[in-house]
């Protein structure tokens, strides 16, 4: 039981606070007005005996106490909101079969409580799932082994397949920790250092040299990786640069003490990561599972990249469900 004065509404209003350092901010992500938030900020200090925000800093900062807090109130709220997306999943109980194929991207931690959610809905189901890269998945789906798919769109429309697009995930810059201030700028460090390319067979690799040649920009051929953690892990210890997405660099979280992200120094471009059917699937089916990984990706994935890397605000996003 909640001690008296903690509320759900009080742990919202501090996650919001503690993101934006803003009570106008925080009003805003809640919904609430600005007294409300205030409001809501004294009852939770006051029921815990502990002050979470130094309210004399602007933007506000967290006290030790509400640093250690904050940790415990994103775990409690991310469970809450996991054990909601749950109530709410579809109902697969007619399913007999289902094939299922997803990017490797999300193979850390959302991809099992995605597989989780579906096992507990599909009592008669006998289930498959794949997790393989972009280009695999799609010739998967192609030759129709696999009923659902979640990969990068490569923008072409497939014959008897529907794309639901879930995920717009932009292209970032990524290096050695402190190595872009070394080389004294983006420009100046992707000169310095040799590009870590991705394996042009993957569909990452393909579009990333698509927008390299579009803006006219070439980078000398030394290092072609097909294993994204490999290509992370060489990013980490300094041995050059590379071009990867949020959801990428998440998955490398072991490497983040080492790594930093930046905006790309070229014109912006995104990929977008998408649900895709078979047309004669019943559409109520694929519509349940999107609803539910957008919700999943949101989660688990935008919100502590947003977290980590603040200015992908608005580039980083989940896609309304058509």
């Amino acid at each position: 039981m909640l001690m008296k004065g903690v509320t759900l509404r009080g742990l919202e209003v501090f996650e919001a606070l503690a993101a934006s350092g803003s009570v106008a901010q925080a009003a805003d992500l809640t919904g609430l007005s600005q007294p409300a938030v205030s409001q809501q900020m004294r009852n939770l200090e006051a029921a815990l005996g502990a002050e979470l925000v130094d309210h004399g800093r602007r933007p506000m900062q967290l006290t030790p106490a509400g640093r250690s807090f904050l940790m415990r109130t994103q775990s409690v709220l991310g469970q809450l909101r996991l054990a909601q997306n749950e109530l709410t999943v579809m109902d697969l109980t007619h399913l007999s079969t289902l094939n299922l194929g997803v990017i490797d991207d999300f193979d850390n931690d959302l991809t099992p409580q995605l597989v989780t959610i579906l096992a507990e809905n599909m009592t008669r189901c006998r289930f498959k799932l794949v997790t393989a890269p972009s280009h695999e998945i799609a010739q998967a789906m192609r030759e129709r082994k696999l009923h659902i798919a979640i990969a990068a769109s490569s923008g072409a429309v497939l014959d008897g397949v529907v794309e639901y697009p879930l995920v717009r995930d932009p292209f970032m810059l990524v290096c050695a920790r402190g190595a872009l201030a070394e080389a004294g700028g983006a420009e100046a460090l992707m000169r310095a250092l040799p590009m870590l390319r991705y394996d042009r067979e993957q569909l990452i690799g393909r579009q990333i040299e698509a927008h390299l040649a579009r803006q006219q920009l070439e980078f000398p051929e030394r290092f072609e990786i097909g294993a994204h953690l490999s290509l992370m892990t060489l990013v980490a210890r300094g041995v050059g640069w590379g071009i990867t997405t949020p959801l990428g660099y998440m998955r490398a979280g072991r490497l983040h003490d080492r790594m930093e992200a930046h905006p790309l120094p070229v014109q912006p471009f995104a990929r977008t990561i998408s649900l895709f059917a078979a047309s004669d699937w019943s559409d109520r089916v694929p519509r349940d599972v999107a609803r539910t990984m957008r919700k999943l990706v949101s989660e688990l994935v935008i919100d502590p990249a947003l977290r980590q890397l603040p200015w992908l605000e608005g580039e980083l996003r989940v896609l309304a469900g058509e």
